[in-house]
């Protein structure tokens, strides 16, 4: 099974550790384009005109100068950087041993920077949305696209995959083929707190109760003691199953 989450905006990072290593995390074919968009992010963080296209705010200095030490910031478990309400939710470090070693073996986080990431893999805080057209490298969703369509089918293997990602980072990785027919997406009736707050409590149900579901409606079963589910077939081939989730 794959299930699949978006970054959060805000990150933490610490002062002391290792630097970053692209090549000892996971998905190590992801390497080259990740060096590629480390290089080209530090160089248009350096430029006055950063903040315009990083599409963010200039009150976020501190967050966007992160760009430019992203070589030699210390690095910490990326269960550790992503954090806010759908972290919160998820609440990896409060696992136990057995429920942690699933999280760590079906949860990616898909990044603008880093491609694709597990939660143990050792990374830094950046500011970089996967909407942004980095000079250099191009639109971002685009860029991984290709790169993503490599190496997550593997990840997901004969098990489901459990979309939890925003529509911004779902455009850089489509499941195709046989794994468009076990692709499902979580759909949170409701404000955009209430939705990521409650795709994290899927997430982690699914790790606490080790269910691996292989089809859509398994995983609509398996989720039903916890959460109102309606499970809604894919209009034409290529398209995700929905699932609208409520928790209980």
């Amino acid at each position: 099974m794959l299930i699949l989450l978006p970054p959060s905006e805000s990150k933490t990072g610490r002062t002391r550790g290792r630097p970053l290593s692209l090549s000892s995390l996971s998905f190590p074919e992801l390497t080259d384009t990740r060096r590629a968009v480390a290089t080209a992010l530090a160089k248009v963080s350096a430029h006055p005109d950063a903040f315009e296209v990083l599409g963010v705010s200039p009150s976020l200095t501190t967050e966007v100068a992160r760009n430019l030490v992203l070589e030699t910031a210390p690095s910490l478990p990326a269960a550790r950087v992503y954090t806010g309400v759908l972290y919160d939710a998820l609440d990896l470090a409060s696992l136990d041993t057995a429920a942690r070693r699933r999280a760590n073996r079906w949860l990616v986080t898909v990044s603008a920077l880093f491609g694709a990431v597990r939660p143990t893999d050792a990374i830094v805080p950046y500011r970089l949305s996967m909407a942004v057209n980095l000079p250099g490298v191009g639109p971002l969703a685009s860029a991984w696209k290709s790169e993503l369509a490599r190496v997550l089918p593997a990840a997901a293997g004969r098990g489901v995959v459990v979309d939890c990602r925003s529509s911004t980072y779902a455009a850089a990785w489509t499941p195709g083929g046989d794994l468009a027919e076990r692709w499902v997406q979580v759909r949170v009736p409701g404000a955009t707190h209430m939705a990521k707050h409650t795709r994290g409590l899927v997430a982690r149900h699914l790790c606490v109760t080790g269910a691996a579901p292989r089809s859509a409606g398994a995983l609509a079963e398996a989720l039903q003691d916890a959460f109102e589910v309606r499970l809604t077939e894919p209009r034409r081939a290529g398209q995700p199953w929905v699932l609208d989730a409520t928790a209980r």
